[in-house]
């Protein structure tokens, strides 16, 4: 049964675990289960998602039970009004905080079946960081005898596909467990030493204005168990404690 983080008339949202599919894609044909079905038949009626997740993002994840109320939050996500916030275990040590600024050209949506005019052109996308902790295992990997790792809260200013795993990649700190953005080799061994294999990556807070309520609406959530435990199997600790070896 999906955890629900809020429900009122017009919204209901869930966390989503990372591996579940918002809803059917093109891309994977083979999948049966996804999130608008499994929450349709958990609370017995029609919803509609208002915004994305990737398959291997876990965290918030809203959706409208009524159509104009679907309209209203879809134009609330189109002019950047939703605030949104993530945490991220990367490969290095990233500065302790910082602005990427880096434009990304659109990547095709999954029902698309021929480029949109002007795709091949950038567009604007900017993400803030923040450094929570740091590690350094003994793990030797290419030319090091050791590699380093980073628990990052992320803040996109923009709602670019996939914006944040290609934004961390640009700065050369891939996600941990981006089969498409990051390196096989680490992934592989923060699966082995953690025994979770995911994209480590959440959701932990959505705001926006209730479209009829008239007031900030504010849905937080922890990131999932299996996140938390690769977080400890590699020593990253979120409340304030830098883990950084000098």
């Amino acid at each position: 049964m999906l955890e629900v983080l809020h429900r009122d008339p017009h919204l209901i949202a869930i966390h989503k675990p990372a591996g579940l599919l918002v809803h059917r894609s093109e891309l994977d044909r083979h999948e049966t289960r996804f999130a608008v079905q499994l929450l349709r038949d958990q609370i017995g009626q029609p919803v509609w998602p208002v915004h994305r997740l990737d398959r291997g993002t876990s965290g918030v994840l809203l959706f409208a039970l009524d159509t104009p109320t679907l309209a209203a939050c879809a134009a609330q996500f189109e002019a950047g009004s939703v605030g949104k916030e993530y945490v991220a275990v990367v490969r290095g040590w990233p500065d302790d905080g910082g602005l990427i600024d880096h434009p990304l050209a659109r990547i095709r949506d999954d029902a698309e079946t021929r480029p949109v005019a002007g795709s091949e052109v950038p567009q604007a996308a900017l993400t803030h960081y923040r450094s929570l902790a740091r590690c350094e295992l003994p793990l030797a990997i290419d030319r090091y005898p050791t590699s380093r790792y980073a628990l990052l809260s992320l803040t996109p200013v923009t709602g670019r596909r996939h914006q944040l795993r290609r934004h961390l990649k640009h700065i050369a700190h891939p996600i941990v467990g981006d089969a498409t953005y990051g390196k096989g080799v680490h992934n592989r061994a923060i699966a082995e030493l953690s025994g979770e294999r995911r994209l480590m990556l959440a959701c932990t807070q959505l705001r926006l204005q209730h479209p009829h309520e008239h007031r900030e609406l504010a849905i937080e959530c922890p990131p999932a168990d299996d996140f938390e435990r690769v977080c400890a199997a590699m020593g990253l600790a979120r409340r304030g404690t830098d883990t950084r070896q000098e």
